[in-house]
């Protein structure tokens, strides 16, 4: 017990003072630890009896010298040291008076209270504690942290002069203190030589000690670090509901695992402790309801989701993972497992559980979904369970939440950018049958004039060929393989070259509005393609308002905003990186978007509209268009009403060519040439349109139906003026042939045509000077590329 000195009264009255003091002190002891009222007093009354007769022997002896007394504190001391509490007492300054050594060791030293080594929180709350025991005469602060443990602390005044304060809990601290020594020493070698493997863990699975033993066959080393390492890893359990050390493997030793409870309360450390299991050839025997109570604590305290089932079927017990994982309302936990899986797969699910709760020895895997999320399947193990008292089926599942949404999302992925295929190889062979055709009309309507009785029959013909081309637009746009021809622009000037058509299209009830906002930053993209988005989102919010609100119609905003990269950085967008971007949000007054079908609007064929009403290729062509461009969409509902969808495209910073200015060229009507142009086209209908246009218009055409053929022609022909070529044929590409043929005639300019994206091809084609004519295309606009490469050689 640790006493400082207390300042003398005067003379004549210390004697007194000190005997009462201390007589005091001990009662209030007492009082503290024993709650014993009549010992107390006695204490008291002995301490004011011994300093009277003090007081009266010095009087008798006329003693007028200086006498230095010191309170007696050996009583106070030996309560102190009896008590398991941690006890200490402060006087009115403040200051600490004595404290026993459980205080110590508890506070690492000697601090005053309540400047204790916790939190500030605490610090505050011993505080306020101590003013109340000065003003009532006692105070309890309750849940105090003091190293991870909750303890208690209750103050009481002792007179005027003195606070005695207790501190309660600290018993498990010094407890899982000596069980973790006991573990790391001696102790731990004794109970290894008698074959126990000894661990204490933390409430989270860590290990907290072990020793040598455990070390040595779970980890390989008896000096190994095990600290800190997550107990469940180093176990894994077999088909038999047997468990072995994760690193011996299914030919190790089976184990038994007690959990040994020597501390009450959640937050305290468990001691666990196995045995190596060497009798397997009898059955397992049936384990009492303590043991079976350990090895559910055991289960509860392990990451996977668990749960026990008896024969019957019912649910026995759950721990917190599989009640997550199953998203089980724990108010009302279901009776039976096939409870919660939807109605097609009851059937199976209640068969496994009878048969493995009959004694089947295997275990045995199956996917089931839930109720609450019938579109997330999910994978249960089920095996028996021997010896676990009413428990016969173990059921365990993995909660994989995260796992499962970002499966969900690279499936869904996959299978947008395999549709994007799909998509892109239909579209291109659709451009050579339309180049076909169109080709074919073009060439009929040379021989026809206007007033012709087959004229309007060709122009029609023309006309829903031109239409069909458009939908393969789209195809493409989508799968991000259309032809783009990208410009340094800014917005606003795109909203305002479109706004007129948009009035045009909204009607009447719909009101536009336009806001700008300032310091927007110039975006590369198509000016054409842009004003496509603008009017393909700005039809379907019309729709939706007038869905809606037939009569009333609505209001279709259209903003535009510069987004620096600090706000980026502040969304924390996983899917937006960080910098700056000009915006374009389009929103309405409509009924918003169904949040089921929110996930599905930008697949291709997916409307909500009646059937003959819409393709299903609006959005899917915004998305694949805003994505080709370099830019993010998304779509989102507003509060109160209506959905937005926000456009991020990069602010472009390269800085751009200065080009002289020229006059402007008058456009050449006379399409007419000369020379000898090599065609190669591997689509026989392609390859005749374009031979029979470019022949019309003087050219002498050589054909060849691939590469190779290409090749072989050039032996036995003279230089040709031109080469126009498909992109995509088999046997050999084009840029593969056009490379042979550079490499003979360097200076031989080349005409690409192809129905596939330039940007596309551009990462195919290493070759300079080479012009793109994309399909499907008009006999003029063949003409017009071939006579524009001929004219820059």
């Amino acid at each position: 017990m640790a006493t400082l000195p207390t300042p003398a009264p005067t003379r004549r009255l210390l004697p007194l003072l000190a005997a009462a003091t201390a007589g005091l002190i001990a009662a209030a002891l007492i009082l503290v630890t024993l709650n014993d009222r009549s010992v107390a007093i006695g204490f008291v009354a002995a301490g004011l009896l011994a300093g009277g007769v003090l007081l009266g022997a010095r009087r008798m002896l006329h003693r007028e010298a200086v006498v230095e007394t010191h309170v007696d504190w050996s009583v106070a001391q030996a309560l102190a040291a009896a008590s398991g509490d941690a006890l200490a007492v402060t006087d009115r300054a403040g200051r600490l008076v004595c404290a026993n050594a459980r205080y110590e060791i508890l506070f690492a030293g000697w601090p005053t209270p309540p400047s204790l080594p916790v939190s500030d929180a605490a610090v505050e709350a011993l505080g306020v504690g101590a003013r109340t025991a000065w003003r009532d005469g006692e105070a309890l602060i309750d849940n105090i942290q003091v190293f991870g443990a909750p303890v208690s602390a209750r103050v009481v005044r002792v007179g005027d002069e003195s606070l005695v304060w207790r501190f309660v809990g600290v018993q498990a601290l010094d407890l899982a203190a000596q069980v973790e020594g006991l573990i790391h020493g001696h102790t731990g070698d004794r109970l290894a030589s008698a074959g126990i493997m000894a661990v204490m863990v933390t409430p989270e699975g860590r290990i907290r000690s072990a020793n040598r033993v455990f070390k040595a066959r779970a980890m390989g080393s008896p000096d190994a670090a095990a600290e800190g390492r997550d107990f469940t890893r180093l176990l894994i359990t077999d088909s038999m509901g047997l468990v072995r050390f994760e690193r011996e493997g299914l030919e190790g030793m089976p184990l038994r695992v007690l959990q040994i409870p020597f501390l009450d309360g959640d937050e305290a450390p468990m001691l666990v402790a196995l045995l190596d299991e060497d009798n397997l050839a009898l059955p397992a025997p049936a384990i009492g309801a303590s043991a079976s109570a350990h090895v559910r604590s055991l289960i509860a305290m392990l990451p996977s989701g668990l749960a026990l089932v008896d024969r019957d079927g019912r649910f026995v017990s759950m721990n917190d993972a599989f009640v997550r994982a199953a998203r089980i309302n724990a108010a009302a936990p279901p009776l039976y497992p096939i409870d919660l899986v939807v109605r097609e797969d009851k059937a199976a699910l209640a068969d496994a559980v009878r048969r493995f709760a009959g004694g089947a020895a295997q275990s045995a895997e199956m996917t089931v979904r839930f109720v609450d999320a019938p579109e997330e399947p999910v994978a249960l193990t089920i095996a028996g369970a021997r010896g676990l008292g009413d428990a016969a089926v173990l059921i365990s599942l993995k909660d994989s939440g995260e796992e499962g949404k970002l499966k969900r999302q690279i499936a869904q992925a996959t299978k947008m950018q395999a549709v994007g295929q799909l998509a892109g190889g239909v579209a291109h062979d659709f451009n050579n049958i339309l180049t076909a055709i169109i080709g074919h009309c073009d060439l009929m309507l040379m021989r026809h004039s206007p007033g012709d009785s087959d004229y309007d029959d060709i122009q029609q013909i023309r006309a829903n060929s031109n239409r069909a081309a458009s939908l393969t637009r789209q195809l493409l746009a989508f799968s991000r393989q259309q032809t783009l021809r990208p410009q340094v622009l800014q917005l606003p000037d795109v909203i305002s070259e479109v706004s007129n058509l948009l009035k045009r299209l909204l009607g009447e009830t719909v009101r536009l509005e336009v806001k700008h906002g300032r310091n927007l930053g110039p975006v590369r993209a198509d000016p054409g393609q842009l004003e496509q988005v603008v009017v393909n989102l700005a039809v379907n919010a019309r729709d939706a308002m007038l869905t809606a609100n037939p009569n009333g119609g609505g209001t279709l905003t259209i903003a535009t905003s510069c987004v620096a990269a600090a706000e980026v950085r502040q969304m924390d967008d996983d899917v937006l990186p960080v910098g700056d971007y000009t915006a374009l949000r389009i929103t309405d007054t409509g009924t918003g978007i169904p949040l089921d079908i929110l996930g599905k609007i930008w697949e291709p064929f997916f409307t909500t509209k009646e059937v003959g009403k819409g393709t299903g290729l609006g959005l899917s062509t915004v998305y694949g268009i805003i994505k080709q461009s370099g830019g993010f969409i998304f779509a989102d509902n507003v509060p109160g009403g209506g959905a937005e969808f926000t456009i991020y495209l990069p602010v472009h910073s390269a800085p751009e060519a200065v080009v002289a200015k020229t006059p402007v060229k008058p456009k050449q009507i006379d399409l007419w040439g000369s020379g000898t142009i090599l065609l190669v086209e591997d689509e026989d209908m392609v390859r005749a349109v374009a031979e029979r246009a470019l022949t019309r218009q003087g050219y002498t055409v050589v054909t060849a139906e691939n590469g190779e053929v290409a090749l072989e022609t050039l032996e036995s022909m003279e230089k040709p003026d031109l080469l126009i070529s498909d992109v995509v044929m088999p046997s050999m590409d084009g840029p593969t042939m056009a490379r042979r043929v550079r490499a003979r005639y360097p200076d031989l300019p080349i005409l690409f045509m192809s129905g596939y994206a330039e940007e596309q091809l551009r990462k195919s084609i290493d070759l300079d000077n080479v012009a793109f004519l994309p399909k499907p295309f008009s006999v003029q606009q063949l003409a017009e590329a071939a006579r524009d490469v001929l004219a820059a050689k």
